[in-house]
């Protein structure tokens, strides 16, 4: 057994059944959601007509091929894809260090999210200038190849996620701190059973020289395609229909600037548990690439077509907005406070906390002292703005704030069981200050 690489003895998920249900599972969810939201058939209510949305699907192994395998949609994926790929090694960007690896070195980042979103919106703004009327053929063709494009993207992440499983098994050219040549693997990912480990990513941080798969894929492809998706709808509407209503502009607006600000403070992603304890795997690989693109935009998508035209009005705007604002603000400030108090910024202040033997300190005071993880709730409320503009039309629009409520308390789950096995009674010592898990006097 390595001492860099211990087995892993301890499955997420239930293990390989678990894997096994999620990579079936969740694609077809997202293949759904495009059956029940496109201009062929949308969702009313609580009822769907199955026979409806089942006739949407190819009756033929070669329809299957056409839909999955188009030519020209495969080839503007491969393109958006890449040259962003291309982007990230030119655009000016600082350089930063990742946590400390288990083998004591750290690895260098460029982050130069501020260059790419800005490159972004220029050619958007360029291209918008350059066309009669803002009509951008870019934009319709996101739109109007929805399925093709929801496949391509699973396609590609398994396709991703074998390449990265393979190359984790590949010795590395230079020795590292430790003198051999092996490469860092997850703590989660190193069973030996390579469907589990092919799904939960079986190497830590895969690379091709300097350049980070994982760090690209978390904010690069997935991210910035949500964001054109969003925006395709908004376009769709106002070139098919003549018109744009305020909750289709809200949902831009909100989620937007969700995008963006995720993007311009991408430093903040290298202390996440996805990278710094999480392999990349199908799970990783299918949730940036295609996951988060066609689920988050969902309500963008449901609220373009005309059966489903919304029209919120000022005073639900602001209440949308406030609430909004009121998860931005929780979400960015505990952040802040937190990441202040690691580095000493705030001892002015002589917040409380517990000493560790580990040498760190448990915050317990403050947006701390509310909830062992106020900024979970934060990121919900921020979750609920986005489905509010839906109205009360089907449930279904509200998938996503059940989904993520679901991925909060899994994390906090994880981070629970890590930092008990890690801090021992300092953590049952911090339960006791701080006993509410995410919503304070509630959980």
């Amino acid at each position: 057994m390595s001492k860099l690489n211990p087995v892993t003895t301890h499955r997420e998920f239930s293990g390989l059944p678990g894997a096994i249900g999620i990579t079936i599972g969740l694609p077809s969810l997202i293949i759904f959601f495009a059956l029940v939201s496109n201009e062929a058939y949308s969702v009313q209510g609580i009822n769907l007509d199955f026979q409806a949305i089942l006739s949407q699907l190819p009756q033929s192994s070669q329809e299957w091929i056409d839909l999955v395998f188009d030519k020209t949609v495969w080839a503007a994926y491969l393109v958006w894809f890449f040259v962003l790929v291309a982007l990230d090694f030119v655009l000016p960007g600082k350089h930063m260090k990742g946590t400390t690896l288990r083998d004591g070195t750290q690895l260098d980042y460029k982050i130069n999210g501020l260059a790419m979103s800005s490159t972004l919106i220029a050619v958007l703004l360029a291209r918008f200038y350059q066309t009669e009327n803002g009509y951008l053929p870019e934009l319709s063709f996101i739109y109007d190849n929805q399925m093709k494009l929801t496949l391509v993207t699973t396609v590609f992440s398994f396709l991703l996620a074998v390449f990265v499983y393979v190359i984790s098994f590949v010795p590395l050219v230079k020795p590292n701190a430790h003198g051999t040549r092996e490469r860092i693997l997850s703590i989660n990912g190193n069973t030996g059973n390579p469907i589990y480990d092919w799904f939960i990513g079986r190497e830590l941080n895969p690379r091709i020289g300097s350049w980070d798969i994982k760090l690209f894929c978390e904010l690069r492809p997935g991210l910035l395609l949500w964001f054109l998706i969003n925006l395709s709808c908004l376009h769709n509407q106002y070139h098919k229909y003549g018109q744009v209503t305020d909750s289709v502009i809200l949902i831009n607006v909100l989620q937007g600037f969700y995008v963006f600000d995720g993007v311009l403070n991408e430093e903040g992603l290298l202390s996440m548990i996805d990278i710094t304890t999480d392999g990349f795997g199908f799970m990783l690989s299918f949730g940036d690439l295609a996951w988060l693109p066609w689920v988050y935009s969902f309500q963008a998508r449901y609220l373009s077509l005309p059966e489903n035209t919304l029209t919120l009005g000022r005073g639900n705007v602001a209440i949308i907005v406030g609430i909004m604002a009121l998860g931005y603000y929780i979400f960015h400030s505990s952040n802040k406070q937190k990441s202040d108090f690691r580095q000493g910024k705030l001892e002015h202040l002589q917040l409380e906390s517990i000493q560790t033997t580990t040498g760190s300190r448990l915050l317990c005071d403050g947006w701390w002292g509310a909830s062992q993880h106020i900024n979970y709730l934060g990121d919900w409320l921020i979750g609920w703005a986005w489905c509010l503009p839906t109205g009360f039309q089907t449930p279904l629009t509200y998938f996503y704030v059940v989904y993520f409520g679901t991925l909060l308390v899994h994390r906090q789950t994880r981070d629970e069981a890590k930092c008990r096995a890690k801090y021992g009674k300092q953590w049952e010592e911090y339960e006791e200050k701080v006993p509410y898990k995410i919503i304070p006097y509630v959980y």
